[in-house]
Formats: structure tokens, sequence, C-alpha cells
């Protein structure tokens, strides 16, 4: 059984920071990709930020140079830093990891934490 356990949300003025963390824990062989993606009201989840198990990293556009992804692998876990947030940023996310556990590669999602930028 493994389990993802989101932090790091709250409410932040515009131009702030945050640091959202994912944590993953159970019977864990390996970790491959690890991602964030944001939901709003009414649209389907969209990636942000993707790295692979190689340490290549991917963004969406309208977070490219605000936002980094980065990992503790020893600790299985996958965190973004947000910095200069903007309203629009506004949104539910949600961490997603792939995991190898004894009984293959699967996909996980953590709880969602919510990031709600304004003044």
């Amino acid at each position: 059984q493994v389990q993802l356990v989101e932090s790091g949300g709250g409410l932040v003025q515009p131009g702030g920071s945050l640091r959202l963390s994912c944590a993953a824990s159970g019977s864990i062989f390996s970790i491959n990709t690890m991602a964030w993606y944001q939901q709003v009201p009414g649209k389907e989840r969209e990636l942000v930020a993707l790295i692979t198990a190689s340490g290549d990293t991917r963004y969406a556009n309208s977070v490219k140079g605000r936002f980094t992804i980065s990992t503790d692998n020893a600790k299985a876990t996958v965190y973004l830093q947000m910095n200069s947030l903007k309203p629009e940023d506004t949104a539910v996310y949600y961490c997603y990891i792939d995991i190898r556990t004894a009984y293959g590669i699967d996909g996980y999602w953590g709880q969602g934490t919510q990031v709600t930028v304004s003044s």
C-alpha cells in the first residue's frame, strides 16, 4: 500500500512564495516520474511541473521561471517551490508519482492542497 501526503498550501499575497511538499510512504521499490498538477473548479487537472528519475524537468509555460520542482529521493518526497505567485495560480495542487511496488508500476495521487493567491 502506498500513500502520498501533501502539505504546504495556504493563502498568500500576490508576489509571495509557497513551498509544497508531497511525501510517499509504503512498500516502495523505486520511484519514476514525479509531477505536480493544478485544478480549478470546472476545469480539468493540468500539468504544472514534472521531473523524471534522471532529473529532467518540464514546466507549463505559465509557471516557467517562477516555479521549481525538486526531489529528495531518500525521503521519497517531491517539492514545488512557487515564487512570484499570481492570482491566476490559485488552484488545488495535486502531486502525482509513478511508483514501482512488488505488484508493478502504478501512478499515485496526493490528496490535494489549496493554494490561494489574493490580496
